[in-house]
């Protein structure tokens, strides 16, 4: 399958440039060059969900819209492809801003907090829901659409279709955010080396236990060190991959379910309670009440530092020397170069640059050498605890956004996630937001080439990985504190230990900050008062003593036992 071939007609036929008409002649146009058969609906359907577009959008058309989105591949084709032919369609012309994640949220803090509407919709984290609920400065699209938006809210919506609405709901039942591009963080490796019947022998004979998908950071770590150093076709190979420069994205490298993975807080999912993988707990009101351990917090407990050392040690022993001077984009697309055995987690956005024809990690079949897993957990993990991280990037409705405005974005927000494109976009970007999409029988025919991404999403484990919950009350202001913290960590400057307890500490004065503005009403925080940490250690739950000796008995599964499992 091309799938650049169609975006390539479509420009040839000048879908996507000229003067803005909103016409059914524009919207077969676009669907002649650029879907095809690559949707879920049929041709008939799929033009009268255009045509309903060209209806509802009659009392906005000749507006300019702007919109904002953080830089990945789905957003690129959104605004490459899709914002013009939107345009062509319905006659409001739309412009789709690709900026950096850590801007996106710079731009909607100031927008919360001037009142100033610097974009009309901005599509941002589902780790914002916390902040969003509390602050109540964005639609609620549950009543929203139900009352004022119900004239642009497209009968072929289909809520029930999207597999990420449960993040993006509050704990009060309401929708306050709409699924745009999903990715989840999973282990990542070299099948075709853990497969090698000789390499496999030699790790048997060092270790005592078979090569495969590592179970426990045990595992991952004996895995690191026996690929480390070795040479295979002629290069040198890194057994685990990772970036360390302090950064903004640094911030997620941590924030991005590491803590829940090393088993820092609580059972629960999506997220864990009363304490989450930010070691933020909450009392039985949703109401945050500290951070660090004085408060019946974790961010400074003995799992949250044994995280933190495992990270910086692995790094330094076993990545490429390059990769603590790396951000998060600069890393993602190292491990295609192949010479990295494995990596801990890898976000799944990455895998459309890891599946390029000719990339060393590709097959001539075009089928990878790699696949994709479970992520391994720590010493501290226990079953029914969150195991990973899933971005839900969602689109986000300000209220000093005026209606007008807000209608023709949300109709904007519809489209690019529409039955009509959703199959078509999803091959493109790999960010997959609705079931039947994920069903659909083009990923079926093209699963073996993705390295296991589709079996993942069609396994009832899907749904134990998360993005960031509720229990995070500001998390433009919070989110800055991990990566300048931590990076004090990383670089040296300071001990693990030293680093969380400034990280939890500066968390909780935020908090209090919240606290004594009342902002947030009854739904901020309320801090707890400090006391002796051990009283918080004695008592089951996060945060949970250290563990003496925080190397368990290293377990691995065989990767194509793990794939069965799921089917």
């Amino acid at each position: 399958m091309n799938l650049k071939r169609s975006t390539a007609m479509a420009l040839a036929l000048g879908l996507l440039s000229g003067p803005a008409f909103a016409d059914m002649e524009a919207a077969t146009a676009f669907l002649d060059a650029e879907i095809g058969d690559l949707s879920t609906l049929s041709r008939a359907d799929q033009e009268a969900e255009m045509q309903w577009y060209i209806d509802a959008a009659q009392p906005f058309q000749g507006m300019e819209i702007k919109v904002v989105s953080e830089t990945i591949t789905t957003h690129e084709y959104e605004s490459q492809v899709l914002a013009p032919a939107f345009e062509k369609i319905t006659g409001i012309k739309i412009t789709h801003d690709l900026i950096g994640e850590g801007d996106v949220v710079e731009k909607l803090q100031t927008q919360m907090q001037s009142g100033e509407n610097i974009y009309d919709a901005y599509v941002n984290d589902s780790d914002l829901i916390g902040t969003h609920w509390r602050y109540q400065q964005v639609r609620n699209l549950t009543d929203w659409m139900a009352n004022e938006g119900a004239d642009v809210t497209s009968p072929t919506l289909d809520l029930d279709d999207f597999i990420g609405t449960q993040f993006t709901t509050a704990p009060d039942g309401k929708l306050y955010q709409l699924p745009d591009q999903q990715f989840a963080n999973l282990y990542w490796f070299r099948y075709d080396w853990f497969t090698d019947p000789d390499i496999m022998a030699e790790f048997k004979e060092k270790y005592g236990y078979e090569l495969g998908v590592p179970v426990n950071w045990s595992a991952y770590e004996d895995i690191a060190e026996f690929f480390t150093g070795r040479n295979i076709d002629g290069q040198e190979i890194f057994g685990s991959m990772d970036y360390g420069k302090k950064d903004p994205s640094l911030g997620w490298r941590y924030t991005d379910a590491w803590m829940s993975m090393a088993g820092m807080g609580d059972k629960g999912e999506p997220n864990g309670l009363p304490v989450d993988e930010w070691g933020i707990r909450v009392n039985d009101k949703s109401q945050p009440v500290g951070a660090c351990m004085a408060r019946g917090g974790a961010a400074n407990s003995p799992a949250a530092v044994y995280a933190v050392d495992k990270a910086i040690e692995w790094l330094n022993k076993y990545s490429p020397p390059s990769a603590m001077g790396m951000t998060f984009s600069e890393a993602g697309p190292v491990p295609a170069q192949g010479n990295i055995a494995q990596q801990m987690f890898m976000y799944t956005t990455f895998v459309a640059s890891l599946v390029e024809p000719g990339l060393p990690v590709m097959n001539e079949d075009g089928t990878p050498k790699w696949r994709l897993a479970p992520s391994p957990h720590g010493v501290y993990w226990e079953d029914g605890m969150k195991v990973g991280y899933q971005d839900v990037g969602s689109w986000t409705l300000m209220k000093s956004t005026p209606e007008d405005r807000a209608k023709a974005a949300w109709l904007y927000a519809q489209f690019v996630t529409s039955k009509t494109v959703d199959v078509k976009k999803s091959h493109v970007g790999l960010t997959f937001i609705r079931e039947s999409t994920i069903q659909d029988e083009s990923f079926t025919d093209r699963a073996p080439n993705l390295g296991g991404l589709v079996e993942f999403y069609r396994s009832p484990d899907r749904v134990r990985w998360s993005p960031t919950g509720t229990n995070v009350p500001d998390y433009p202001k919070l989110a800055q504190l991990w990566w300048q913290n931590i990076g004090d960590a990383m670089s040296g400057a300071k001990s693990a230990q030293d680093a969380l307890d400034s990280l939890c500490s500066d968390m909780e004065k935020v908090m209090e900050r919240l606290e004594r503005a009342g902002i947030q009403g009854d739904l901020g925080p309320v801090m707890n008062e400090e006391k002796d940490p051990q009283e918080w250690l004695d008592t089951a739950g996060s945060p949970k003593p250290k563990i003496e000796n925080e190397r368990e008995e290293p377990k691995t599964v065989a990767y194509d036992e793990l794939v069965a499992s799921w089917n």
